[in-house]
């Protein structure tokens, strides 16, 4: 059990001076504290995309809040914290690229100080951090300058927003690494913020700037017909050990822009449902 100091003890501590291994190792582990929530998104995204919880629990969300204690969101943003913490790595000047341990360049040491860059492109997050880093005088910002940044740069670029929630729009990469694979693809509009749209697919929920949306212009009812094949789509996919054959109807039904089913996909569908025991 740690003992605390008293004062004196503490101002002992302070004036020792540590040896060269010492200073070392203290850099070493200093480095691991403040890179836990970066691995643990790291574990989290691979748990996720592997669906390594499947023998233990049905959804990756009941997981992580029984074996970890999280609630829903917190997993999820240190899955997104993770990502952007890659894209300033990919970014850094030439010798630092993909270095944790590089000491040239500041990077965030909490999710918190990350949440406002996650809507933002990696271009954008990189410019958004420097200037954040610039404000703190070189040291690591705290959440709320990052997130005066962003508002100030973003207010200089601001796109108007035409997009509305329940909206059926086609996905245009466009810039987003994040998006790739999934251009052509439809998606359901399910939270609208000044600067970017939360969309869910098939397969997954996405944060996107407008500029990587294109409306299908479908009319209300038929937003909500495609709003139900999505639903339907999304509990399939969550399925362990779907059919090879099942995912890949998935996947072609993902890129079909009717809104609509035809008798036979309808029957198709169907069939795969009543197969997995989903009424």
């Amino acid at each position: 059990m740690v003992e605390e100091l008293t004062s004196n003890q503490s101002s002992q501590v302070v004036t020792n001076i540590l040896s060269f291994e010492e200073e070392r190792d203290r850099l070493y582990l200093e480095k691991k504290v403040e890179r836990a929530f970066y691995q643990a998104g790291k574990a989290l995204k691979e748990l996720h995309s592997r669906k390594l919880y499947r023998s233990t629990h049905k959804t990756f969300e009941e997981y992580c809040k029984d074996r970890f204690g999280f609630e829903r969101r917190h997993s999820y943003r240190l899955i997104e914290a993770a990502g952007v913490i890659d894209n300033l790595i990919g970014m850094c000047p030439n010798g630092t690229q993909n270095e944790l341990e590089a000491e040239t360049f500041v990077l965030p040491t909490s999710e918190r100080q990350v949440r406002e860059l996650v809507p933002l492109v990696p271009s954008e997050q990189f410019d958004c951090w420097q200037e954040a880093v610039n404000v703190a005088g070189g040291k690591v910002p705290s959440g709320r300058i990052v997130k005066d940044i962003v508002q100030q740069i973003r207010e200089r670029t601001l796109i108007p927003i035409n997009h509305s929630i329940g909206e059926v729009c086609i996905i245009i990469i466009k810039g987003n690494p994040e998006l790739q694979g999934k251009s052509g693809h439809w998606c359901i509009i399910n939270h609208v913020t000044s600067f970017s749209c939360k969309v869910k697919t098939w397969d997954g929920e996405y944060i996107v700037k407008p500029e990587n949306l294109r409306s299908l212009d479908f009319s209300e009812s038929e937003c909500l017909v495609m709003s139900d094949i999505c639903f339907r789509l999304h509990r399939l996919y969550n399925i362990e050990n779907l059919d090879e054959v099942a995912l890949s109807l998935l996947n072609t039904l993902g890129k079909r822009t009717k809104p609509y089913l035809t008798p036979v996909q309808e029957k198709i569908l169907a069939l795969i449902e009543h197969e997995y025991g989903i009424k």
